[in-house]
């Protein structure tokens, strides 16, 4: 059956979080999946604690989709995960195997009908159900085959109007999977489908998860003691109490039904993991491709404290994204570590428009500094990125404020130079602010005594994967999976009509001014630099 429609909401409240608020620019992660296969099991309830353990993936919106072997119930909305749902809505989805989704928009804007898992109905009357995370670089190459599929068919549009990357991939299993079955759909597809994704579907008798040849994002597969789990991270298996067996290959189709496991090759694993995953964007008690986050992050510390050494009294966190890295730098550095920043643990997402006396609050709604512990004293504060530099110059202003007499900042991450294509919604390259800044002018402009970031090969030498096996774009601008041209790249692709996207960016280029291009999540020379 159809989606379940959004919940009222009042016509003058938006949305919003502490990330509208000025003075806050940490990167945007992308989103999580989860999917379970377990006859006698309440999926609906370990796909809500899945995603729970997920959330900080994304924030935007939640799905479920359960199937109970002859229909197929998806409730999805706006909000997080518990938000979204309760024990009524939970115990009204009831079956032997279920898709979860939380969201953060890469693709497409922040609507109910962007919201996952996204759902088709193929021409013999199933349904497929898809939650993906990653971001594919062929959407406009995808859109045109669905458009071409629709007029060839007589079918007219779609009364679920989704413009994300995932409605294409979904949409197109289904013009196939009626005359071949799913997983043959999913064979014939997935090479066609470039870029980053990590996916979890099913129709309603199957669970399916592929990742994508480069295995930019992660996933994993888990087994509970009545059935199989796949999730972005090892985090939500730990939580629904399922053992971990593997990591799901780059190039892999899993399928999971009453016959069991089975696996197949829809192409040649050429691994180039996201190397962001072990600097911010994983949970730090996931494990990837073998190496605990958390331990990756105390060694990136340690090989910052090295790389830039510094005299000081004490080592604070920017919490809590800061805090592994921040325990590795005094403990390679000899400087004690403290808690100088208290965040509140409560600022999330709401439904107030932010009023001007919250803009003006900025970083100090999220952190408050500890005067008794910093006045007086000089610190290091150890942050994961600078991304615009927002943060970190508030920061800096609060703590001297605070009476700290020296204030060196130190980043658990190289510059930040290139957008990512492939799932994490940095700020257009205009925006990032080491993109036009060395790092003497990235310290004077945030105003810190002095500046200092993790290496490249420091940063990839604590992750301890091969240099070869990992993504490091938005460090390097090399980027593994290639790329077309602007206009058939961006955010909001989807959202315009093949003139108008070629209409922007001539118009751009025109001008001279790289402004948002077509590329809305941050492409401004991107495929143009030196």
């Amino acid at each position: 059956m159809p989606p379940s429609s959004p919940r009222n909401e009042h016509p003058n409240h938006r949305r919003i979080d502490v990330d509208d608020v000025p003075g806050d620019d940490v990167p945007k992660e992308e989103c999580g999946v989860f999917g379970v296969w377990a006859p006698g099991e309440d999926v609906a309830n370990l796909t809500y604690y899945g995603l729970y353990a997920l959330q900080h993936r994304g924030q935007e919106a939640a799905g479920i989709a359960v199937s109970d072997g002859s229909r197929m119930v998806v409730f999805k909305d706006l909000g997080l995960v518990s938000q979204v749902f309760d024990e009524q809505v939970l115990s009204s989805l009831r079956g032997h195997l279920a898709v979860g989704h939380c969201r953060y928009s890469t693709t497409g804007s922040t609507t109910w009908e962007n919201a996952q898992p996204t759902f088709r109905t193929t021409a013999t009357g199933s349904g497929i159900a898809l939650g993906h995370n990653g971001n594919l670089v062929n959407t406009a190459e995808l859109r045109d085959e669905v458009t071409a599929t629709r007029e060839g068919s007589g079918a007219g549009r779609s009364a679920i109007t989704s413009t994300t990357d995932s409605d294409l991939i979904t949409a197109l299993l289904a013009a196939t999977a009626a005359d071949t079955g799913v997983e043959e759909a999913a064979m014939r597809l997935l090479p066609r489908v470039h870029g980053a994704f990590s996916l979890v579907f099913a129709d309603e008798q199957t669970l399916y998860a592929a990742r994508d040849p480069h295995g930019v994002r992660p996933l994993v597969l888990g087994r509970l003691e009545r059935g199989w789990v796949v999730a972005s991270e090892t985090a939500a298996l730990d939580i629904v109490g399922a053992s971990i067996v593997r990591e799901v290959e780059p190039g892999e189709l899993l399928a999971i039904d009453a016959d069991g496991l089975r696996s197949s090759r829809f192409a040649a694993p050429e691994p180039k993991g996201c190397v962001f995953e072990y600097v911010y964007l994983a949970r730090p008690d996931t494990t990837i491709a073998g190496r605990s986050v958390h331990a990756a992050r105390v060694e990136i510390g340690r090989r910052l404290a090295e790389e830039h050494p510094v005299e000081a009294d004490l080592v604070i966190p920017v919490p809590e994204s800061g805090t592994p890295a921040a325990i590795g730098y005094a403990q390679g550095s000899g400087i004690p570590y403290g808690q100088g920043l208290v965040k509140n643990q409560y600022v999330g997402r709401t439904f107030i428009q932010p009023s001007q006396t919250i803009r003006q609050l900025g970083i100090r709604l999220k952190l408050n500094p500890l005067r008794d512990v910093i006045r007086g004293k000089r610190l290091v504060v150890v942050d994961d990125s600078i991304v615009r530099g927002n943060t970190q110059r508030a920061l800096v202003r609060m703590l001297r404020e605070a009476g700290a007499l020296e204030v060196h900042v130190r980043i658990a991450s190289p510059p930040v130079r290139w957008p990512c294509f492939y799932g994490i919604d940095f700020a257009t390259r205009a925006e990032l602010v080491a993109s036009g800044l060395d790092t003497e002018g990235v310290r004077r402009s945030v105003g810190a005594d002095s500046l200092g970031y993790v290496s490249v090969d420091g940063m990839i030498a604590a992750s301890e994967q091969p240099r070869s096996r990992l993504c490091a774009a938005c460090f390097t601008g090399e980027y593994p999976i290639p790329l077309p041209e602007e206009a058939r790249l961006g955010k909001h692709l989807l959202e315009l009509s093949p003139r108008d996207a070629v209409s922007d960016t001539a118009s751009g280029a025109a001008s001279g001014d790289a402004g948002p291009l077509s590329v809305g999540y941050g492409a401004a020379d991107a495929l143009r630099r030196p």
